[in-house]
């Protein structure tokens, strides 16, 4: 593509012209909204309107005469052909000890230069980084300008979808009950007010459900609560007057979305403002003259922790899903036995097939994730996605990776599974192998109560290091109660550990590694598990806890060498099948429940 035509390039060169109108150096794009959400309303996309990269995560810098996209190695294929023809140079971030945004601005900008970002989509701590980084090299920051709403003519409105209430078994907590628990943590931070921003928690909060964000039912709004009242925050009309009454019974009154910074400049002189730096931008919080408590959402931390009553629905949504993948991959594997198909079965197909196949469950609600339906070499990009006009047909011989999940009233669910397609090879059956391996050492681990989840992140790591082998994202990420997919404050990954990142019981978290040969082939193995204490440890060391794996759905052994594995290792993998087949077998049509008598046979 032509650079001077490219709508990447013409946008970075509108932001260059407005960098030096307004007398900065250099402007700064997060891949953010006012509620740091990880998946964007079309409004707040403007790290992909600018650039064209269309990932879930990314740092765009745009100098007066220069453009980088900072990304790490789930995206870089992604970037390079996104970017192609836009001018903007992909700065790969490989590991921690990579070179940041930060460090790449310092060497670009002179001393005295400003660096402008719009500080109603950065964290209060994100910001308090970046202003530090820059002083050190002379520069400094501004946040009240949004110079990407200049360029923006055509920018879309927020959305308008409406609110609804999360109610019946599958909400088996109150209202009032959560309220009341967040306002004790809150009197025990020693705070009179407490303002939350991000949207997973306000949905949990106040058992309130939308379709703002993309796959997660969850919906743009503020909550601002003292000891003894609540106001959300929401768009005009979202809330109708039956659920608007609902919330008034409960002490919560509804307000015009825009409304929220006039409410925290209106705090009295002596509030004490509870927020928490991750989780709330700078641009609202410097709306406050209020002294500022800062420390974790308490509800971030209470939703993380799910009761046994929500983990009993959990497990009711794994058979669901379980039921809907087992009659599809039944399905699938007739269809490409049959030498009479009308038609070729793409990856548009499978993700086409799946969401049918989960739509016919009870509870469904919809996709919890865009579904990755890759083979071959697709399966290479962590994020990738089929499109209409890019996407393979399911024939020859390959590795098919197959990530979806979704959402039920009662559970959000995420997988990942690996099948054959014609004949693989021998390195194939080697990746998976070692892949499967990892995902078993971290399912089975015991560990003390309290253990940051970064700890952990290496014992997944282990089968794969001892091949030089080794992946670029996470291991493991929280996941939400019919809420996001993506969810704090647990995370097992390469990170530095936080008291906050430890694993309690009632935590929900994936656990995925995987291996990923450019031009070739990619490996995942995931499945979601729950924390629970390990029943036969002793208590002379304290508790202990153990993972109930939650997600139902055969490991396809023909992509194993099983002389690869362990005999701890089969055995796991015999039991966890012989699970799958005992909670599946009484939903299944007969058709899929033979495929399912195939596919968990002991090994």
């Amino acid at each position: 593509m032509d650079t001077r035509t490219s709508p990447a390039r013409l946008r970075i060169e509108r932001l260059q012209e407005l960098l030096r109108e307004s007398g900065c150096a250099a402007l700064v794009v997060p891949s953010s909204d006012p509620h740091l959400s990880e998946y964007l309303p079309e409004r707040w996309q403007a790290r992909h309107w600018a650039s064209g990269f269309s990932g879930s995560m990314g740092t765009l810098v745009v100098t007066t005469d220069h453009a980088a996209l900072f990304a790490d190695s789930r995206y870089w294929v992604q970037a390079e052909r996104e970017l192609a023809g836009s001018g903007i140079e992909l700065v790969r971030i490989g590991s921690p000890a990579a070179e940041t945004h930060v460090d790449w601005l310092c060497r670009r900008v002179a001393r005295g230069s400003t660096v402008a970002v719009d500080g109603d989509v950065l964290s209060l701590a994100a910001a308090r980084r970046l202003r530090e980084h820059l002083e050190r090299c002379g520069a400094t920051l501004r946040s009240d300008l949004d110079l990407v709403d200049r360029a923006w003519p055509e920018r879309p409105q927020p959305p308008a979808a409406p609110v609804w209430e999360h109610r019946g078994p599958e909400a088996p907590h109150a209202r009032a009950d959560k309220l009341a628990r967040v306002r004790a943590a809150m009197r025990d931070a020693g705070a009179t007010h407490h303002l939350v921003s991000t949207v997973d928690d306000v949905a949990w909060l106040l058992n309130l459900r939308g379709a703002d964000v993309a796959y997660n039912p969850v919906f743009l709004g503020h909550v601002l609560l003292d000891d003894a009242h609540a106001t959300l925050f929401v768009g005009t009309g979202k809330v109708d007057a039956a659920l608007a009454r609902a919330l008034a019974a409960d002490g919560v009154a509804v307000a015009p979305y825009g409304d929220v910074a006039a409410a925290l400049a209106a705090l009295p002189a002596d509030a004490r403002l509870l927020v928490d730096p991750k989780r709330t931008t700078l641009g609202l919080v410097e709306q406050s003259r209020a002294e500022r408590i800062e420390a974790i959402n308490p509800s971030t931390l209470a939703k993380s922790r799910k009761s046994d009553a929500e983990a009993a629905n959990v497990r009711r949504a794994m058979i669901e899903d379980g039921v809907a993948m087992a009659e599809f991959y039944a399905w699938l594997e007739a269809e490409l036995a049959n030498p009479n198909r009308a038609a070729a079965i793409t990856e548009l197909t499978i993700d086409e097939k799946l969401t049918e196949a989960r739509a016919r469950r009870p509870g469904y609600v919809g996709p919890s994730f865009a579904t990755i339906a890759a083979f071959r070499a697709n399966g290479a990009m962590p994020h990738y996605r089929a499109t209409r006009e890019s996407h393979a047909t399911i024939e020859g011989d390959g590795l098919l990776l197959v990530d979806s999940g979704a959402q039920y009233r009662g559970g959000t669910t995420d997988i990942t599974r690996m099948w054959p397609i014609g004949s693989i090879g021998d390195a194939e059956r080697r990746d998976v192998t070692l892949v499967l391996r990892g995902t078993v050492a971290l399912s089975r681990a015991r560990f003390p109560r309290g253990t940051p989840g970064p700890m952990l992140d290496s014992i997944a790591r282990a089968p794969l290091w001892e091949h030089g082998l080794d992946f670029g994202h996470g291991t493991g990420h929280g996941v939400g109660y019919f809420l996001n997919v993506h969810e704090g404050p647990q995370t097992i990954s390469r990170v530095v550990a936080e008291p906050t990142t430890a694993i309690e019981p009632g935590m929900i978290t994936s656990v995925e590694p995987g291996v990923y040969r450019p031009g070739q082939w990619g490996v995942r193995v995931e499945n979601l598990v729950l924390a629970v204490p390990a029943a036969t440890v002793g208590d002379a060391f304290g508790e202990f806890l153990e993972f109930e794996t939650l997600s139902l759905c055969p490991i396809d052994t023909r992509c194993l060498d099983r002389s690869l594995l362990r005999a701890d290792e089969i055995a796991w993998l015999n039991a966890y099948h012989a699970t799958v087949a005992e909670r599946l077998a009484p939903h299944l049509s007969a058709g899929a429940l033979e495929w399912l008598r195939r596919r968990t046979a002991a090994i």
